[in-house]
């Protein structure tokens, strides 16, 4: 006669990753049920949980001046609260048909399994490394964890030379060049695109380009890293591409992250077009009733464009989070997809996306009009206003929003906001030309420049209509 769940003891979650998605999953499922109904074992390779990955470049850059202001919660406040957090333990085994993943402790190499009964993967992203010479080399750093953070500062304290060559201009990278500028380095970013943040289109980009030679940064742009040069210590000293070689003291991958979903694959779950493993709404690995996965290694739906994407950003990870440890604590909570929306920083230049571009939007087959206007951050004539470029996409024929860029000083970014919940909510342009946003002359113009940019999209619209 088999034993009921009661009488053998509560069930057991175990939980692959200690940051955001894994973490804060570990503790919506036990703010849900209490140790006597589940037991929750989380599993962390690092040195640290919890923590914000979107703050190390300020961390870096010395605006963060202690790494602890960057953790969350610490792992003696996650046991506090009846969380078992195994930390420096790297799960390298998931046995779905056994129930159990095996887990080394990385200081002693020694392993074990644990049995589960529902299981979080929550392994993260890794950053890309190039299959080049000199990738792995000394002084070479990519840029993902806190310990990844500490390991470039410590460099960076042992280098007696201020060269720095930051490779890739994506938000990764222009963030760190930003970083290295502020620690006095000499920077010069290689970016094989035709303008840094490949998540704009090349006009907005040009932008973000001059206003980083304005802060003395050299960008280097369509080329394309060949190789890593050492010297007799080992060490990087030079980045190659075919045409020229650039010094350097050390050197920062920027070139952006991939799903960190080795374990997965081995495990035979399903991973989608971009590596990431693929859930439904309830963030539940297809095809598998008691596992779930969230934050940097899965992929998840465009509401824009209907397609799968990977988007590795901290808010996504705490919202999958909450929703996975709903669910496997017992209740119910979806997370229906996201439109895109980032924003980032150079210096006083804030930059701001949602939504498509235009190369996303000809790739799903939309056809689309496109506008660009510039307008300020306050009333003309009120002390402080400065300029801001709006780019706005919007499909023919139904004037349905698929996508806004904005490039500008203080008050810029954070206008893409108004976009992202008017992209969430379906709405068409001209609609957007009516919506009641606030107004006085301290924060916006009479038109704010989001209204300014849809009113000569709708116009736009209706003159190919």
């Amino acid at each position: 006669m088999s034993m009921s769940r009661t009488e053998r003891g509560p069930e057991r979650l175990v939980v692959i990753g200690g940051d955001a998605a894994g973490m804060s999953a570990a503790s919506q499922a036990r703010r849900m049920k209490g140790p006597d109904e589940l037991e929750i074992v989380a599993f962390e390779r690092g040195h640290f949980a919890s923590f914000s990955a979107c703050g190390i470049p300020y961390w870096v850059g010395g605006e963060v001046t202690e790494r602890d202001q960057l953790i969350a919660r610490t792992p003696e406040e996650h046991r506090a609260r009846g969380i078992d957090l195994r930390m420096r333990t790297e799960v390298t085994e998931i046995d779905v048909g056994g129930q159990r993943v095996r887990a080394r402790d990385v200081e002693s190499g020694g392993e074990s399994w644990t049995s589960y009964d529902k299981l979080v993967i929550a392994t993260g992203a890794r950053p890309i490394r190039p299959d080049m010479p000199g990738a792995e080399a000394p002084g070479v750093h990519g840029v993902q964890t806190l310990d990844d953070g500490q390991a470039l500062l410590d460099t960076l304290a042992r280098t007696r030379g201020r060269r720095a060559v930051v490779v890739g201009a994506g938000y990764i990278g222009v963030e760190m060049a930003e970083a290295l500028i502020n620690r006095d380095y000499e920077v010069t970013v290689v970016n094989r695109g035709r303008e840094p943040m490949s998540t704009l289109d090349p006009d907005m980009g040009r932008l973000v380009h001059e206003a980083m030679e304005g802060l003395g940064i050299t960008m280097v742009n369509d080329a394309e890293v060949t190789k890593i040069l050492t010297g007799d210590d080992g060490r990087a000293r030079a980045v190659l591409t075919e045409d020229a070689e650039y010094p350097a003291d050390v050197v920062v991958l920027g070139i952006g992250v991939r799903p960190e979903t080795a374990l997965a694959r081995a495990a035979g779950l399903p991973l989608g077009t971009h590596g990431g493993l693929l859930t439904d709404l309830a963030m539940r690995v297809r095809g598998h009733e008691n596992i779930w996965a969230g934050g940097d290694c899965v992929e998840v739906l465009d509401l824009v464009s209907g397609q799968e994407r990977h988007v590795a950003l901290g808010t996504h990870a705490n919202k999958h989070g909450q929703v996975i440890g709903t669910n496997a604590g017992g209740g119910y909570a979806t997370f229906p997809g996201v439109v895109g929306t980032a924003v980032s920083r150079v210096c006083d230049l804030e930059i701001a996306r949602t939504g498509l571009r235009e190369k996303d939007a000809r790739r799903v087959g939309l056809q689309f009009e496109s506008v660009t206007i510039e307008a300020t951050s306050r009333a003309g004539y009120y002390p402080g206003a400065s300029p801001m470029t709006v780019k706005m996409l919007a499909e023919r024929r139904t004037g349905r929003l698929l996508g806004v860029q904005i490039v500008g000083r203080e008050g810029a970014g954070k206008r893409v906001d108004i976009a992202a919940v008017a992209l969430t909510a379906g709405m068409t342009v001209d609609r957007m030309t009516a919506l009641d946003l606030g107004y006085a002359p301290p924060f916006s113009p009479v038109w704010d420049p989001v209204l300014v940019a849809a009113r000569k999209a709708s116009k736009a619209v209706r003159q190919r209509t």
